[in-house]
Protein backbone atom coordinates (compact mmCIF):
# COMPACT_ATOMS: atom_id res chain seq x y z
CA UNK A 1 0.00 0.00 0.00
CA UNK A 2 0.90 3.70 -1.14
CA UNK A 3 1.90 5.98 1.73
CA UNK A 4 0.37 8.95 2.45
CA UNK A 5 1.87 12.47 2.29
CA UNK A 6 -0.17 15.81 3.76
CA UNK A 7 1.68 18.77 2.67
CA UNK A 8 0.03 22.01 4.35
CA UNK A 9 -0.58 25.29 1.68
CA UNK A 10 -0.68 22.82 -1.40
CA UNK A 11 -1.25 26.14 -3.80
CA UNK A 12 2.22 27.44 -3.40
CA UNK A 13 4.86 27.66 -5.41
CA UNK A 14 6.93 24.86 -4.05
CA UNK A 15 4.44 23.26 -2.53
CA UNK A 16 3.26 22.15 -5.99
CA UNK A 17 6.71 20.81 -7.35
CA UNK A 18 6.10 18.82 -4.04
CA UNK A 19 3.05 17.28 -4.75
CA UNK A 20 4.17 16.42 -8.22
CA UNK A 21 7.16 14.52 -7.02
CA UNK A 22 5.69 12.94 -4.48
CA UNK A 23 3.01 11.60 -6.80
CA UNK A 24 5.57 10.88 -9.49
CA UNK A 25 7.37 8.84 -6.22
CA UNK A 26 3.97 6.84 -6.12
CA UNK A 27 3.29 8.41 -2.51
CA UNK A 28 -0.69 9.63 -2.47
CA UNK A 29 -1.29 13.26 -1.56
CA UNK A 30 -3.15 15.22 0.85
CA UNK A 31 -2.98 19.26 0.67
CA UNK A 32 -4.47 21.52 2.19
CA UNK A 33 -6.01 24.45 0.73
CA UNK A 34 -8.28 27.68 1.32
CA UNK A 35 -11.46 27.00 -0.91
CA UNK A 36 -12.87 24.25 -2.80
CA UNK A 37 -12.46 25.79 -6.40
CA UNK A 38 -8.00 25.86 -5.53
CA UNK A 39 -8.64 22.59 -4.52
CA UNK A 40 -10.74 21.64 -7.77
CA UNK A 41 -7.63 22.93 -9.55
CA UNK A 42 -5.14 21.32 -8.02
CA UNK A 43 -7.00 17.54 -8.22
CA UNK A 44 -7.80 18.71 -12.24
CA UNK A 45 -4.00 19.20 -12.29
CA UNK A 46 -2.51 16.13 -9.95
CA UNK A 47 -5.33 13.65 -10.96
CA UNK A 48 -6.45 10.66 -8.90
CA UNK A 49 -4.06 10.24 -6.33
CA UNK A 50 -4.34 13.40 -4.58
CA UNK A 51 -7.16 14.87 -2.20
CA UNK A 52 -7.34 17.75 -0.83
CA UNK A 53 -8.68 19.00 2.87
CA UNK A 54 -9.87 23.36 3.01
CA UNK A 55 -8.20 25.28 6.06
CA UNK A 56 -9.60 28.60 5.46
CA UNK A 57 -7.71 30.02 8.51
CA UNK A 58 -4.21 28.30 9.48
CA UNK A 59 -4.11 30.49 12.89
CA UNK A 60 -7.09 28.79 13.79
CA UNK A 61 -6.45 26.55 16.73
CA UNK A 62 -7.33 23.17 16.05
CA UNK A 63 -7.66 23.93 12.08
CA UNK A 64 -6.05 21.29 11.16
CA UNK A 65 -7.30 18.27 13.32
CA UNK A 66 -10.40 17.52 11.40
CA UNK A 67 -8.60 17.14 8.45
CA UNK A 68 -5.78 14.82 10.05
CA UNK A 69 -8.78 12.80 12.10
CA UNK A 70 -10.15 12.41 8.66
CA UNK A 71 -6.71 10.86 7.02
CA UNK A 72 -5.40 8.57 9.82
CA UNK A 73 -3.25 6.92 6.89
CA UNK A 74 -1.04 10.27 6.82
CA UNK A 75 2.32 9.04 7.93
CA UNK A 76 4.30 12.38 6.85
CA UNK A 77 3.64 16.04 7.03
CA UNK A 78 5.15 18.54 5.20
CA UNK A 79 4.14 21.62 6.54
CA UNK A 80 4.78 24.48 3.57
CA UNK A 81 2.34 27.02 4.39
CA UNK A 82 3.23 30.41 5.21
CA UNK A 83 2.77 33.94 4.55
CA UNK A 84 5.17 35.54 1.65
CA UNK A 85 5.03 39.16 1.89
CA UNK A 86 7.54 41.74 2.37
CA UNK A 87 4.34 44.32 3.20
CA UNK A 88 1.06 44.54 4.92
CA UNK A 89 -0.79 47.01 6.35
CA UNK A 90 0.18 45.37 10.34
CA UNK A 91 3.58 43.86 9.52
CA UNK A 92 2.81 41.91 13.12
CA UNK A 93 -0.66 40.64 12.61
CA UNK A 94 -0.45 39.88 8.89
CA UNK A 95 2.87 38.48 8.49
CA UNK A 96 4.38 37.79 11.68
CA UNK A 97 2.30 36.31 14.03
CA UNK A 98 0.31 33.79 11.61
CA UNK A 99 3.62 31.83 10.78
CA UNK A 100 3.98 31.26 14.26
CA UNK A 101 0.90 30.07 15.03
CA UNK A 102 0.60 28.12 11.77
CA UNK A 103 3.48 26.07 12.38
CA UNK A 104 2.44 25.27 16.21
CA UNK A 105 -1.31 24.93 14.91
CA UNK A 106 0.32 22.41 13.14
CA UNK A 107 2.41 20.30 15.40
CA UNK A 108 -0.32 20.31 18.54
CA UNK A 109 -2.78 18.98 15.79
CA UNK A 110 -0.46 16.56 14.61
CA UNK A 111 0.41 15.32 17.81
CA UNK A 112 -3.19 15.06 19.24
CA UNK A 113 -5.14 13.92 15.92
CA UNK A 114 -2.13 12.22 13.90
CA UNK A 115 -0.54 9.87 16.22
CA UNK A 116 0.96 7.94 13.20
CA UNK A 117 2.75 10.69 12.03
CA UNK A 118 6.54 9.85 12.48
CA UNK A 119 8.31 12.82 10.54
CA UNK A 120 7.35 16.31 9.95
CA UNK A 121 9.55 18.45 7.67
CA UNK A 122 8.84 22.17 7.77
CA UNK A 123 9.78 24.85 4.64
CA UNK A 124 11.81 27.26 6.18
CA UNK A 125 13.69 29.62 4.75
CA UNK A 126 18.02 31.03 4.46
CA UNK A 127 16.81 34.04 6.26
CA UNK A 128 16.81 32.36 9.42
CA UNK A 129 20.33 31.81 8.90
CA UNK A 130 21.45 34.95 7.91
CA UNK A 131 22.43 37.40 10.68
CA UNK A 132 21.87 40.65 9.05
CA UNK A 133 19.31 42.21 6.53
CA UNK A 134 20.91 41.38 3.29
CA UNK A 135 20.23 38.16 1.27
CA UNK A 136 23.49 37.55 0.35
CA UNK A 137 24.97 37.88 3.91
CA UNK A 138 26.82 34.77 5.51
CA UNK A 139 24.89 31.91 5.98
CA UNK A 140 25.34 28.28 7.05
CA UNK A 141 23.30 24.97 8.56
CA UNK A 142 24.73 26.14 12.24
CA UNK A 143 24.39 30.17 11.86
CA UNK A 144 21.07 32.06 12.79
CA UNK A 145 19.57 35.06 12.33
CA UNK A 146 19.43 37.57 15.41
CA UNK A 147 17.00 39.97 14.71
CA UNK A 148 14.26 40.96 17.53
CA UNK A 149 10.73 40.81 17.45
CA UNK A 150 10.93 44.51 17.89
CA UNK A 151 12.71 44.80 14.79
CA UNK A 152 10.67 42.64 13.05
CA UNK A 153 7.43 44.74 13.31
CA UNK A 154 8.79 47.59 12.05
CA UNK A 155 8.95 46.97 8.35
CA UNK A 156 7.97 44.29 5.63
CA UNK A 157 11.18 42.86 4.93
CA UNK A 158 11.72 42.47 8.12
CA UNK A 159 8.92 41.04 9.34
CA UNK A 160 9.26 38.26 6.50
CA UNK A 161 12.94 37.57 8.08
CA UNK A 162 11.26 37.71 11.64
CA UNK A 163 8.17 35.13 10.52
CA UNK A 164 10.53 32.62 9.86
CA UNK A 165 13.29 32.67 12.79
CA UNK A 166 10.61 32.55 15.08
CA UNK A 167 8.23 29.88 13.88
CA UNK A 168 11.33 27.88 13.42
CA UNK A 169 12.56 28.51 17.19
CA UNK A 170 8.72 27.32 18.32
CA UNK A 171 8.52 24.48 15.95
CA UNK A 172 11.99 23.41 18.28
CA UNK A 173 10.83 25.12 21.43
CA UNK A 174 7.40 22.87 20.72
CA UNK A 175 9.46 19.71 20.23
CA UNK A 176 11.75 20.48 23.73
CA UNK A 177 8.57 21.16 26.09
CA UNK A 178 6.17 18.41 23.74
CA UNK A 179 8.85 15.19 23.51
CA UNK A 180 5.97 14.60 20.51
CA UNK A 181 6.41 10.98 18.52
CA UNK A 182 7.60 12.92 14.95
CA UNK A 183 10.62 14.52 13.92
CA UNK A 184 10.86 17.69 13.25
CA UNK A 185 13.54 19.09 10.22
CA UNK A 186 13.86 22.00 8.03
CA UNK A 187 14.34 23.41 4.75
CA UNK A 188 16.24 26.55 3.50
CA UNK A 189 15.70 27.22 0.53
CA UNK A 190 18.12 30.60 -0.59
CA UNK A 191 15.97 32.69 -3.24
CA UNK A 192 13.72 30.44 -5.66
CA UNK A 193 13.29 30.47 -9.13
CA UNK A 194 12.14 28.23 -11.76
CA UNK A 195 9.12 27.01 -14.03
CA UNK A 196 5.78 26.50 -12.15
CA UNK A 197 4.58 23.01 -11.51
CA UNK A 198 2.50 23.18 -14.42
CA UNK A 199 2.23 25.16 -17.67
CA UNK A 200 -1.50 26.71 -17.24
CA UNK A 201 0.15 28.29 -13.69
CA UNK A 202 2.58 30.91 -15.50
CA UNK A 203 -0.42 32.79 -17.11
CA UNK A 204 -0.05 36.52 -15.55
CA UNK A 205 2.32 37.40 -13.54
CA UNK A 206 4.94 35.00 -11.85
CA UNK A 207 5.52 34.77 -8.32
CA UNK A 208 7.32 36.89 -6.42
CA UNK A 209 10.68 35.60 -6.30
CA UNK A 210 10.88 35.00 -10.09
CA UNK A 211 10.40 38.37 -10.76
CA UNK A 212 13.82 38.71 -10.38
CA UNK A 213 14.19 37.13 -13.87
CA UNK A 214 10.83 38.19 -15.61
CA UNK A 215 11.00 41.93 -13.89
CA UNK A 216 14.43 41.99 -16.88
CA UNK A 217 11.88 41.69 -19.94
CA UNK A 218 10.83 45.02 -19.98
CA UNK A 219 14.55 46.17 -20.45
CA UNK A 220 13.69 46.57 -24.28
CA UNK A 221 16.81 47.83 -25.87
CA UNK A 222 14.97 50.53 -28.11
CA UNK A 223 14.08 52.32 -24.98
CA UNK A 224 17.17 52.40 -23.75
CA UNK A 225 16.44 50.93 -20.84
CA UNK A 226 19.01 51.01 -17.79
CA UNK A 227 20.11 47.67 -15.41
CA UNK A 228 19.73 48.05 -12.26
CA UNK A 229 21.82 46.22 -9.81
CA UNK A 230 21.12 43.26 -8.06
CA UNK A 231 22.52 39.87 -7.00
CA UNK A 232 22.03 36.60 -4.70
CA UNK A 233 21.71 33.30 -4.25
CA UNK A 234 19.88 30.82 -6.15
CA UNK A 235 17.83 27.49 -6.05
CA UNK A 236 15.91 25.87 -8.82
CA UNK A 237 12.34 25.29 -7.31
CA UNK A 238 12.61 21.38 -8.44
CA UNK A 239 15.45 21.15 -6.27
CA UNK A 240 13.76 22.57 -3.42
CA UNK A 241 10.98 19.85 -3.85
CA UNK A 242 13.33 17.23 -4.13
CA UNK A 243 15.34 17.75 -1.00
CA UNK A 244 11.79 17.66 0.87
CA UNK A 245 11.59 13.98 -0.57
CA UNK A 246 15.43 13.55 0.38
CA UNK A 247 14.10 14.35 3.61
CA UNK A 248 11.62 12.21 4.11
CA UNK A 249 13.68 9.30 2.82
CA UNK A 250 16.87 9.87 5.18
CA UNK A 251 16.67 9.40 8.99
CA UNK A 252 16.62 13.02 10.87
CA UNK A 253 20.14 14.26 11.74
CA UNK A 254 18.84 17.66 12.81
CA UNK A 255 20.34 19.59 10.09
CA UNK A 256 18.86 22.31 8.90
CA UNK A 257 19.72 21.76 5.70
CA UNK A 258 20.12 24.52 2.93
CA UNK A 259 19.52 24.53 -0.82
CA UNK A 260 21.80 26.38 -2.96
CA UNK A 261 22.50 26.23 -6.45
CA UNK A 262 24.93 29.07 -7.11
CA UNK A 263 24.96 33.03 -7.11
CA UNK A 264 23.44 35.43 -9.43
CA UNK A 265 23.51 38.77 -10.48
CA UNK A 266 21.14 41.10 -13.21
CA UNK A 267 24.14 40.98 -15.20
CA UNK A 268 24.14 37.14 -15.34
CA UNK A 269 20.63 36.84 -15.89
CA UNK A 270 20.59 39.52 -18.48
CA UNK A 271 23.45 37.31 -20.13
CA UNK A 272 21.50 34.39 -20.25
CA UNK A 273 18.26 36.44 -21.37
CA UNK A 274 20.23 37.55 -24.71
CA UNK A 275 21.56 34.23 -25.49
CA UNK A 276 18.17 32.52 -25.36
CA UNK A 277 16.44 34.72 -26.16
CA UNK A 278 17.49 37.54 -28.78
CA UNK A 279 14.37 38.14 -30.22
CA UNK A 280 13.33 39.84 -26.89
CA UNK A 281 15.56 42.55 -28.09
CA UNK A 282 17.08 43.22 -24.18
CA UNK A 283 19.51 45.59 -23.17
CA UNK A 284 23.09 43.88 -23.15
CA UNK A 285 24.28 45.89 -20.09
CA UNK A 286 27.99 45.32 -19.03
CA UNK A 287 27.94 41.73 -20.32
CA UNK A 288 31.71 40.52 -18.96
CA UNK A 289 31.43 42.56 -15.40
CA UNK A 290 29.44 41.98 -12.44
CA UNK A 291 28.88 38.18 -12.37
CA UNK A 292 29.32 36.97 -9.02
CA UNK A 293 26.81 36.58 -6.45
CA UNK A 294 25.71 34.63 -3.52
CA UNK A 295 29.28 33.77 -2.76
CA UNK A 296 28.62 33.76 0.82
CA UNK A 297 26.77 30.84 1.17
CA UNK A 298 28.03 27.97 3.53
CA UNK A 299 26.39 24.51 2.65
CA UNK A 300 28.86 21.86 2.50
CA UNK A 301 27.08 19.79 4.83
CA UNK A 302 23.52 19.95 2.79
CA UNK A 303 24.95 19.15 -0.05
CA UNK A 304 27.10 15.75 1.16
CA UNK A 305 23.86 15.00 2.83
CA UNK A 306 21.69 15.64 0.02
CA UNK A 307 24.15 14.61 -2.96
CA UNK A 308 22.31 16.34 -5.38
CA UNK A 309 23.65 17.44 -8.68
CA UNK A 310 21.80 21.40 -8.54
CA UNK A 311 20.30 22.55 -11.83
CA UNK A 312 22.40 25.51 -13.49
CA UNK A 313 20.99 29.19 -13.13
CA UNK A 314 21.44 29.01 -17.57
CA UNK A 315 18.83 25.87 -16.96
CA UNK A 316 16.96 27.39 -14.85
CA UNK A 317 16.11 31.14 -16.49
CA UNK A 318 15.46 29.13 -19.62
CA UNK A 319 13.11 26.98 -18.63
CA UNK A 320 11.18 29.21 -16.52
CA UNK A 321 10.84 32.06 -19.53
CA UNK A 322 10.27 29.65 -22.17
CA UNK A 323 7.31 28.17 -19.92
CA UNK A 324 6.39 32.16 -19.25
CA UNK A 325 6.48 32.97 -23.33
CA UNK A 326 4.19 30.44 -23.96
CA UNK A 327 1.45 30.70 -21.06
CA UNK A 328 1.51 34.47 -22.04
CA UNK A 329 1.18 34.22 -25.87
Amino acid sequence: MAATAFVSGATGFIAQHIVKQLLEKGYNVVGSVRSESKGENLKKNFGSNFSYEIVEDLETVGAFDRALKRHPEVTVFLHTASPVAFQAEDNEKDIILPAINGTVNVLKAIKSSAPQVKKVIITSSVVTQIDGDELNSAASEDTWNSISYERAKQDGRAAYVGSKTFAEKAGIEFVEKEKPNFTVSTVHPVIVFGPQAFDSEAKGELNITNTFISGLLNLKASEGAELPPSDGPFVDVRDVAAAHLIEIEKPSNGLRVLTYSEGFTNQKLLNILNKNFPELDLIKGSPTENLVGGDKIRDAKSREYLGLNYISLEKTVVDTIKQFLEANK
